[in-house]
């Protein structure tokens, strides 16, 4: 199966753009005229997209951004650091999701991505944004010293990570 990830440089919000198990320059192409239609958040409008050089990103692909006035760059040959924070997203979706969880079919690998996306964009902290998740905007609430808390905890992909939250 694969996977095309878009991630927000900016508030490191992440996108699963789609999935299948073959993908050709057209399924891209759709997947980035999907995503051109939800990317307007709070931080502005995108600018750049910077891709790897693989033949499935065609001209169609780049003019879909092109017509949204976001320019392409591309990284050189054989250069992975170029777009490292996309890289290291890449390898938490392996790390934390794909070697925990065996992957049925493309509908399963969907959504099994879908809800860890959730969970990265509304509760996974990020030390680059001072452990604010991406959807988040100002810090978590921390409990009252004054006030007795209850921890709650929540199960993400079956037990796979937790979120807590406190509960008055």
């Amino acid at each position: 199966m694969y996977a095309l990830v878009f991630l927000e440089h900016g508030t490191r919000r992440l996108h699963i753009a789609g999935v299948t198990a073959h993908p050709t320059q057209g399924w891209t192409t759709q997947q980035a005229r999907n995503l051109t239609t939800i990317t307007d958040g709070p931080q502005g409008k995108l600018q750049f997209l910077l891709r790897d050089r693989d033949t499935k990103y065609s001209g169609s692909f780049d003019a879909v951004f092109q017509d949204e006035d976001i320019d392409i760059l591309t990284t050189a040959p054989q250069a992975p650091r170029m777009n490292a924070h996309c890289e290291r997203v890449i390898r938490t979706l392996r790390s934390e999701v794909c070697d925990h969880v065996l992957i049925l079919n493309e509908a399963h690998a969907r959504e099994v991505l879908t809800e860890y996306q959730r969970h990265y964009n509304q509760h996974r902290p990020h030390q680059a944004r001072e452990q604010r998740p991406p959807d988040r905007h100002q810090q978590p609430d921390r409990a009252d010293s004054t006030i007795a808390h209850t921890l709650r905890r929540t199960h993400v992909l079956n037990g796979l990570t937790n979120e807590y939250h406190y509960a008055a």
